[in-house]
């Protein structure tokens, strides 16, 4: 399973930098960045800061996604 967000797409709405809402939230630039781009899952806690920034529930800002077959064994050869 694959943790995806929208917080790239919610950021631009709520017209925010990367800078704001990791101030806002209480992480730094490059955890945004790392959110946005998948590559970091982020705790409960602040997955839900970011939620109450942009006042919307958990699942329409963050959902878990079956991987592929295809993704699966892409993995596995790496």
């Amino acid at each position: 399973m694959k943790l995806h967000n929208r917080v790239k797409e919610l950021r631009a709405r709520f017209n925010l930098t990367q800078e704001q809402l990791a101030k806002k939230v209480g992480v730094t630039r490059q955890t945004i960045a790392a959110i946005e781009k998948g590559d970091y899952v982020p705790s409960l806690f602040l997955a839900l800061n970011i939620c109450r920034t942009f006042c919307l529930p958990m699942e329409k800002t963050f959902w878990l996604q079956e991987e592929r077959d295809d993704e699966k064994e892409m993995d596995l050869l790496d």
